[in-house]
């Protein structure tokens, strides 16, 4: 059996109709991840025992005839940015390298209880602050489809693993794209839930207003499915929004036909490469095509965002990191002989290179007689830029857009240019900002085989009609019109 070409709605049917056992499934995903994981390095923690006693629980309800949950067997990798019970989670850091968390994170036991299984853990970039994958203290991971090339980041893992078939889906965490960009730069599904829309309960904090939880899939429905599975208020969460969860699958098969859907024209600037351009382009008029009506539309202040969220994720990571001391939990420095020495060893070994980057850049922007100038500055321009999606969506049902501006790049090669790096998200931090949901569906590839992404954003809680447009693009505009 080719375990690359199973979907998350497949699995489900097969393990329903006893095509092959739960057991046997995850015995032979670990034999895949054993031979073929050590040239991607998707994987920081495999969970066999955890996975076995699922997959156990999985086979007696279908020897029974019991009912069976809704992602009965469905094998899924978790990004390490989510704490699992017993189970190792270091956020790609070093400082965490033996933490062994004694709670799950609100989405790993809605997945649990909902029957999917949990593989292992996923590279990242270290407490998910990067967009190449190349920031985690374990070591990189690599493009299944390009092994010189970058899988995106910081949910780099996630993707890859989806992409080449180590796993059926996977959850990952989205603060500035780090959930649309992996997916374009793989070629696979990448949904951001609306904030609030997902509990973050249990996820290693980044920066919280900006932090979101959503899966990778092969499919559009996939997503659809493994979000109806995650979605809706978690007591745990003050942040989780007290809104009701639609049935996402019933959405995707409806036509787009006589919706409006905006192209904004600061999306297509310089820097955008030429390839992209076209594949975006094409699947923009292949949604014509299937009946929707092109609008062009202006978001004036997308060129403040990228500034913009590097001031306020860089002041939330500051405060959120400032409890990794090596004094309750994690890493500590052993050559120390008082408490201040203690505090500064330890978060000079325990964290690498771009997470001290970004508490250093957090915590100038939060001084004394700066806080006005940039942090308080930074908060207004981001009610500017979720006004202009607002204005937007008074007139558009949905947005297209590329989700990055170039396909993967080269391991190695923005590295040394952190501005360069950082621009790397610069169509997605937007949406971030603004709170909106957004999905990246694959809409092409480069002359080299290399993925593209399309990007599709809505309006807040209304992820199923981004599904709806994003599954109309995935099946080549097939969809009933």
């Amino acid at each position: 059996m080719d375990l690359s070409a199973l979907t998350v709605a497949s699995t489900i049917t097969a393990i329903a109709e006893k095509q092959f056992t739960a057991t046997w499934l995850v015995e032979e995903f670990y034999r895949k991840i054993e031979t073929e994981d050590g040239s991607i390095h998707a994987y920081l923690t495999l969970c066999e025992q955890r996975a076995f006693a699922q997959a156990k629980r999985i086979d007696e309800q279908v020897a029974k005839g019991d009912p069976l949950p809704l992602l009965a067997g469905v094998p899924i990798a978790i990004k390490d940015v989510m704490v699992t019970r017993g189970v190792r989670s270091t956020a790609g850091s070093k400082i965490l390298d033996n933490f062994i968390p004694p709670y799950d994170c609100t989405t790993v036991a809605r997945l649990e209880a909902a029957g999917a299984i949990i593989l292992g853990k996923t590279n990242c970039d270290e407490f998910a602050m990067g967009s190449s994958n190349e920031n985690s203290a374990y070591g990189p991971v690599r493009n299944p489809r390009d092994t010189t090339r970058v899988p995106g980041g910081s949910s780099g893992g996630s993707a890859a693993a989806v992409a080449a078939g180590t796993a059926v889906a996977s959850l990952g965490s989205d603060t500035g794209g780090s959930i649309r960009q992996p997916a374009s730069f793989c070629g696979v599904v990448g949904l951001m839930p609306t904030y609030g829309r997902v509990s973050r309960y249990g996820l290693i904090a980044f920066a919280s207003s900006l932090d979101h939880i959503g899966p990778f899939t092969k499919t559009v429905k996939d997503a659809a499915i493994l979000l109806g599975a995650i979605a809706g208020r978690d007591p745990m969460d003050s942040t989780s929004a007290d809104v009701p969860v639609p049935e996402y699958v019933r959405e995707i098969g409806k036509p787009v036909r006589g919706m409006r859907l905006g192209v904004p024209g600061e999306y297509f600037g310089e820097g955008v490469d030429r390839e992209v351009r076209a594949a975006i382009e094409a699947a923009i008029q292949l949604l014509a095509q299937a009946g929707a009506e092109i609008v062009p539309i202006s978001l004036p202040h997308t060129t403040y965002a990228v500034p913009t969220y590097y001031v306020i994720a860089t002041a939330e990571a500051s405060a959120n990191l400032a409890r990794y001391d090596g004094v309750r939990y994690g890493y500590r420095s052993s050559n120390t002989r008082t408490l201040a020495d203690m505090y500064r060893k330890t978060r000079d070994e325990g964290f690498g290179a771009e997470v001290k980057r970004r508490i250093m850049l957090g915590t100038y922007v939060l001084s004394s007689g700066y806080y006005d100038a940039y942090y308080l500055k930074a908060q207004k321009v981001r009610t500017l830029l979720a006004r202009d999606f607002q204005t937007a969506f008074a007139n558009v049902d949905a947005i297209v857009t590329p989700t990055a501006p170039t396909p993967a790049f080269k391991l190695g090669e923005k590295v040394d240019d952190p501005l360069s790096m950082y621009l790397a998200d610069i169509y997605t931090v937007t949406a971030d900002l603004a709170g909106i949901p957004g999905i990246s569906v694959p809409c092409g590839e480069t002359k080299s085989g290399l993925p593209i992404g399309l990007q599709i954003l809505g309006r807040h809680f209304d992820e199923g009609t981004i599904l709806r447009v994003a599954h109309v693009v995935e099946h080549g505009l097939s969809a009933p019109s």
